[in-house]
């Protein structure tokens, strides 16, 4: 199934096209969200992801497994790049004239998030990880790849892969400090956010 579908992407078939983002959209959008923490950033890293493995598909081998590796490691480079352009942003916005506060929602918008307090407490404790680290984490952890898939799609060996997630699981361990009754590491998954159930793909 995948080898075919592989073999008519390179040939830049449409229809193969649409049966991989219907596939693999969800996953794409899960690993952005993770990576960011942002809904709206997570839907530009899908659209960005699918344009980018349009572009590239004729790089793509005609032999292979699952095209989830693929896809999920050209979503961490394109969220590496959104990533820049938002700081560059900002430091932009920074140097503009200071103009009249305008009250800004995102507080309210965040009160009607389900176990917004425990998402927090994930997302503070995520940020204090390298970029490798979450990565990693994102895509082994929380995506559910194997270790080889993980390196395939980071484009490290795999000893890089497992070293890289011993720390990120260390770190974590470390810096979720729940209160009782919220989410909390157990076994290979953090149960606190988990934005949209996906397939075993």
């Amino acid at each position: 199934m995948d080898t075919n579908l592989r073999k008519r992407i390179r040939a830049g078939d449409h229809d193969a096209f649409g049966d991989l983002f219907d596939g693999y959209a969800r996953s794409v959008y899960n690993h952005g969200y993770r990576l960011t923490g942002d809904w709206a950033t997570a839907e530009d890293v899908v659209s960005l992801t699918f344009l980018d493995a349009w572009r590239l598909r004729e790089r793509l081998d005609e032999e292979g497994g699952s095209l989830r590796p693929w896809l999920l490691g050209i979503a961490t480079n394109v969220t590496r790049n959104t990533r820049r352009a938002a700081r560059r942003h900002a430091a932009a916005v920074a140097r503009l004239p200071r103009e009249e506060a305008v009250r800004d929602f995102a507080d309210e918008v965040a009160g009607r998030i389900d176990d917004s307090a425990q998402l927090a407490v994930v997302q503070t404790a995520l940020a204090k990880l390298r970029r490798a680290e979450r990565e990693v984490l994102a895509l082994c952890v929380w995506s559910g790849l194997g270790y080889e898939a993980a390196a395939e799609a980071l484009g490290v060996p795999v000893g890089t892969v497992r070293s890289r997630l011993s720390r990120a699981r260390t770190k974590l361990a470390k810096y979720m400090e729940l209160p009782h009754g919220h989410g909390q590491m157990r076994g290979d998954r953090t149960t606190a956010v988990r934005p949209i159930e996906e397939g075993n793909r």
